[in-house]
């Protein structure tokens, strides 16, 4: 289908990959792998149109069409999701109009035995069968199916795209590119803004599409689950691996061996040549075998060998202090935003040494849950943090309390202790920051490289307690494993915020889901929750138990207004309704502005990780008043509300 023949790129001195060729066939799904910097999202660009390369040819059929799914991309703010997701079926609408003016023409003729008249009725059978043929009569439904699958309810399709985060906007353009109906589709970090319900209808979604999938993704369980080719760019070349992820890993590591054989091998004649050069070099009886050592010498072309991997790496917390029994208890801890009630009734437990999940659907509650726990909000209930506690926290805004005046190196320097200090470098490598990424001041990185710096800065902080919220959002391969080896080895506490299972499977032995307001506890692992949770579709389950939660209380609360009515004079009725009136008024004006607020806030949020704007003081200060000002706003909601 498409064919990529003597592709070579060049940014500076050294080529980013050079003769590569390789073809895309109907129905391939391909995984594009490598390290970081390697040139992945350069090749989705070529192939996509966006960039041109400096060498090489790809042939792309007339009739062939391709989408692409950047990982930022600048987003419409005008319409509604249903209106902007409908701009997916353009094609569809041009036909239509074509069918409806051509319907038209055929009713205002009267020339019905003409030649031209049935050359009319011709073109308009072909063009109807080609409209019906392009999904037309479905198309409502099809989007529909495809909005509720990556998490959308049917309440949002009315919605002003302007309120959702950018992250939710990601999604809407997923949605258009998926109902787009393309041949080939790039997607490049698909699964960055989706929850496990979404990527799940994602990998079957692709699975079963009869279109051409490449996609560059560090969600090792969705390109296992949704690939059936893996194509590694590696040394500036790309190698063809016919085979899905897992068995490709086996088949590099093997090959990764032979190199590092034939270096061996390679280097070793090459210093034996030197040495006879050097040893023989002024002596003219052996000046013909020298001259054929330096020619030898001369025509090695030199065996790259994949720059060493750092996944077997390994950091152990430091040492600290043993807590108390049970870190966090929660009894009827309840949180609400105005009228949105985020859960309620949220009892657990979580004892010292467990490692749990909070997951489900984004705004179910995972990330409030936390706030809660960290004292960052207010909230009803009881909370109480367990004796000699010492929390070691991450979330994306960590990464904007660094200090912009150091370097990554001095960053973690100054946090690191004891022998840890010798592996530094090591740790920074295996984190993506390896060479002169190191000596980059902060105030230079991109908002992905800081949470990455955020989070090994954690890593080396003597704590006891550690709650994780999407802590590998920005992390490659190599990264999580380095980060889930050291976290199955903290002997402390853990709360992992996480939609990626297979960072999730093996490290956690509990899951607390979020759902419709409640949180449910599973024991076991992420793959035991999903499994039980296939079975007993919890989601229907779920809307049962909140229909009659709803029903329960509106049967308490009732009699006991009539019961009060009659006590009360008219006076004090119409002091009390003007009263009531009056802090109605006053809710309303907060929520007003909490909402107002916390739209900006994320709108920060989302600016601040674009690496152009990662020192921008003025958005990072407003991001803070902001912040702030939503603090106090809340307090005085709940104030009201008591």
């Amino acid at each position: 289908m498409i064919s990529v023949e003597g592709l070579k790129v060049e940014f500076g001195v050294k080529p980013l990959f050079t003769d590569v060729s390789f073809v895309i066939n109907e129905r391939d799904r391909i995984a594009l792998v490598g390290k970081n910097g390697a040139g992945k999202s350069t090749m989705l660009k070529i192939l996509a149109g966006l960039q041109t390369p400096t060498e090489g040819t790809i042939t792309i059929p007339n009739d062939c069409t391709i989408g692409y799914l950047p990982q930022v991309m600048k987003l419409q703010d005008s319409t509604t999701v249903r209106d902007e997701v409908r701009k997916a079926f353009a094609d569809i609408s041009k036909m239509a109009s074509k069918v409806e003016r051509l319907q038209k023409e055929m009713e205002s003729r009267t020339d019905y035995e003409s030649q031209d008249y049935m050359d009319l009725v011709e073109r308009f059978t072909l063009t109807h069968e080609r409209y019906m043929m392009m999904g037309a009569e479905s198309r409502e439904a099809e989007m529909e199916r495809t909005l509720v699958g990556l998490g959308f309810l049917r309440t949002d399709f009315e919605r002003p795209t302007s309120e959702f985060s950018g992250g939710w906007r990601m999604r809407i353009e997923l949605a258009k590119l998926l109902l787009s109906h393309h041949d080939v589709i790039l997607l490049d970090e698909p699964t960055n803004h989706l929850d496990i319900e979404s990527i799940q209808w994602l990998e079957q979604f692709l699975s079963q599409s009869s279109q051409a999938v490449v996609l560059v993704s560090h969600d090792r369980a969705f390109i296992n689950n949704v690939t059936n080719r893996t194509l590694e760019i590696s040394c500036g070349h790309v190698i063809d691996y016919k085979v899905k992820y897992n068995e490709y890993v086996v088949l590099r590591q093997e090959r990764r061996e032979q190199q590092l054989r034939a270096y061996e091998n390679q280097q070793k004649e090459i210093a034996d040549t030197k040495a006879f050069i050097e040893r023989f070099r002024y002596q003219a009886t052996k000046a013909i075998q020298v001259q054929q050592r330096i020619r030898q010498l001369e025509k090695i072309v030199p065996i790259e060998v994949d720059e060493v991997d750092n996944s077997a790496l390994r950091l152990k917390f430091p040492p600290c202090l043993r807590s108390g029994d049970y870190p966090v208890i929660c009894e009827d801890v309840k949180k609400s935003y105005g009228e949105h009630n985020v859960f309620h009734d949220v009892n657990l437990i979580i004892k010292r040494g467990e490692k749990v999940a909070f997951v489900g659907k984004n705004g179910e509650g995972k990330s409030t849950l936390v706030k809660c726990i960290m004292n960052e909000i207010d909230f009803g209930g009881t909370l109480k943090i367990g004796h000699n506690i010492q929390i070691g926290y991450f979330a994306q805004n960590q990464a904007q309390l660094l200090d912009e005046s150091l370097t990554v190196f001095e960053t973690i320097d100054n946090v690191a202790r004891g022998d840890i200090r010798l592996k530094i470098r090591d740790i920074l490598g295996a984190f993506m920051f390896g060479g002169e990424a190191s000596d980059k001041y902060v105030k230079f990185l991109s908002g992905g490289e800081r949470s990455r710096l955020a989070m090994i800065r954690l890593l080396l902080e003597p704590v006891n307690f550690l709650i994780l919220d999407e802590p590998t959002n920005h992390l490659d391969m190599v990264s999580k494993d380095v980060l889930k080896d050291a976290i199955k080895a903290f002997d402390g506490t853990v709360i992992v915020v996480s939609h990626d299972r297979e960072f999730l499977d093996g490290l956690v032995d509990k899951v607390y889901e979020f759902s419709n307001g409640k949180v449910r506890e599973h024991l076991g692992g992420i793959y035991d929750y999903l499994r039980d949770k296939n079975a007993e579709t919890i989601n229907d389950a779920v809307s049962q138990q909140n229909t009659q939660q709803t029903e329960k209380p509106a049967k308490e609360v009732t009699p006991a207004k009539k019961e009060e009515a009659p006590t009360l004079s008219y006076e004090e009725r119409k002091a009390e309704q003007k009263r009531l009136n009056r802090l109605e008024k006053q809710r309303k004006s907060l929520e007003e502005k909490i909402s107002s607020l916390e739209k900006r806030r994320d709108e920060l949020n989302d600016l601040l990780m674009l690496p152009e704007n990662a020192a921008n003081m003025q958005m990072v200060n407003e991001y803070t008043a902001v912040q702030e000002e939503l603090d106090k706003l809340e307090e005085e909601y709940f104030a009201l509300e008591g």
